[in-house]
């Protein structure tokens, strides 16, 4: 039988560190039921190195952690205990990663490949902040009181807890992503059965142990690494699955809403693909408008389900903006996720450096003109350099596709109609920008612009208390803000006669 933990060590600290590698069932790291010599190997992106390997969870496995979450929903949690105490747990585990947040940024650069201090600063930071945010809520859901008859009867509704929640989340932010589902879950009173990808295990399974640290009864939140087509196949088939909420491709989401439609009908919400689009007019700022241009699709290496990789330019202006672009992007540096001088790391894998590169040359295949990169680095790791494309249209497959790297597509228009008409180009609807300092033209574009969020003058930056989701084929649900907490809560209305007498028969 593997073992239930590893020690590896982080050299560029020389901290060595203990990490879980088993199942996290019922508060307790533990071997597959049925598999237990089944392994997930993991790569460190920036030496192709192996890290360590994990259990790789089995369907009965699945069924063991769901059993595990209704029993705490039905015994220890859910309905069971108070949102003043749902708070107080979830304020201390914010409290316990606030404690390890080095140790955590250091596993992330080393398993996912971003640079640590933007893992600690950023995504760590963001995901302190998100549990406190929904702590602040689990005291805070309420129902209504609707008049019906004061003389003889009352209306009111609850919002209950949804029950036991399939969470599956993708490896480009592993740490913040988890926040984004536990918070609310937790939160509302739900309990979890979370399947983190399979590339990006280690910080979920590190979060478990504070899980437990912090007080949280058995069974509440439950971790098993698995195959999407595995663990996510069966947590989204499962019959005693209430919801599951995902983050990661449209075509992985369109199988999971297959499948909950054909099992229990369970409550889906899916955070899935973009292309979004930036439109710098002839009004903006151009060094603000560029600077966040090269954030919007170089930031996290442009691994973002909202990388701004489709970028239109007014013609006026095109030259002078796209020769100011291509000078920022190449001042960003793509490095080992340890050099403090590293402001993106490499790709996360060997399939997402292969996929990546074969846009590129698709893009040069299909006429679009190199203006920055676009050339293979030697020696190890899967490392891209930031690429930028002109001479495009519209039918060209770095156009229409989501890449997932540091890949830019910039095209021109001349007025604001042509402008929003190529934005909303597209079959995806998660994000969308726009530079501008026209006020009047801010409130008509981001109106017109078809997206879940829409930005002005700024792109990428997120808020824990704003609503996050997409339109078309980005999904459906909302993340962040209260409106998540709809998605785990269902709402119940109590007809309370105290006043009217039946005659009967009829």
């Amino acid at each position: 039988m593997a073992s239930l933990s590893t020690r590896i060590v982080i050299r560029a600290t020389n901290r060595e560190l203990d990490i879980p590698t088993g199942l996290f069932i019922n508060n307790e790291f533990v071997p597959s039921a049925d598999s237990p010599n089944d392994l997930i190997h993991l790569v460190n992106p920036a030496t192709e190195e192996t890290i360590c390997s994990v259990a790789a969870g089995s369907a009965k496995d699945i069924d063991i952690a769901v059993a595990a979450a209704r029993n705490a929903f039905n015994t220890t949690w859910g309905k069971n205990v108070t949102g003043f105490e749902r708070s107080k747990l979830l304020n201390k585990l914010a409290d316990l990663i606030e404690r390890d947040q080095d140790i955590l940024a250091e596993v992330e650069s080393l398993n996912n490949g971003k640079p640590f201090k933007i893992a600690r600063d950023f995504d760590i930071g963001d995901t302190i902040q998100c549990l406190r945010y929904y702590a602040g809520w689990a005291d805070k859901i309420t129902g209504q009181t609707i008049e019906v008859d004061n003389k003889t009867k009352l209306a009111f509704t609850r919002h209950d807890p949804i029950g036991v929640c399939g969470q599956i989340i993708p490896w480009n932010y592993p740490i913040n992503m988890w926040a984004w589902k536990v918070g609310p879950a937790l939160a509302c009173g739900c309990t979890i059965v979370m399947k983190p990808s399979e590339l990006t295990p280690l910080t979920a399974l590190m979060l478990s142990k504070l899980i437990a640290e912090a007080g949280f009864p058995p069974g509440v939140v439950n971790t098993i690494p698995s195959l999407g087509s595995v663990g996510g196949a069966a947590l989204s088939a499962h019959m005693d699955v209430d919801k599951v909420a995902f983050t990661g491709s449209t075509v992985t989401g369109r199988k999971i809403m297959e499948a909950a439609a054909k099992s229990n009908l369970k409550k889906v919400s899916l955070e899935l693909g973009g292309k979004s689009p930036q439109l710098v007019f002839e009004s903006a700022d151009l060094e603000q408008a560029a600077n966040w241009a090269c954030l919007g699709v170089l930031y996290n290496t442009g691994q973002d389900c909202t990388a701004g990789s489709r970028l239109y330019v007014q013609d006026t202006i095109y030259d002078k903006f796209v020769s100011l672009l291509v000078s920022k992007a190449k001042e960003l540096v793509i490095g080992d996720g340890f050099d403090e001088k590293s402001g993106g790391g490499p790709l996360v894998s060997k399939t997402q450096f292969d996929k990546v590169w074969r846009y590129i040359e698709s893009g040069r295949a299909q006429g679009a003109k190199v203006a920055l990169g676009g050339q293979k680095r030697p020696g190890k790791g899967f490392f891209v350099d930031p690429t930028i494309f002109t001479d495009i249209n519209a039918n060209m497959d770095i156009v229409r596709d989501e890449i997932f790297g540091p890949v830019l597509a910039v095209g021109r228009f001349k007025t604001e109609e042509e402008g929003i008409s190529l934005a909303n180009d597209t079959s995806y609807g998660l994000g969308a920008g726009l530079h501008s300092n026209d006020a009047s033209q801010c409130m008509r574009v981001s109106s017109a612009l078809e997206a879940g969020t829409v930005w002005v003058n700024q792109y990428n930056l997120l808020n824990n208390n704003v609503p996050f989701g997409g339109k078309k084929q980005s999904g459906i649900g909302r993340e962040l803000g209260s409106y998540a907490l709809d998605e785990y809560t269902s709402v119940k209305a109590i007809h309370w006669n105290f006043g009217e007498k039946l005659d009967w028969p009829l």
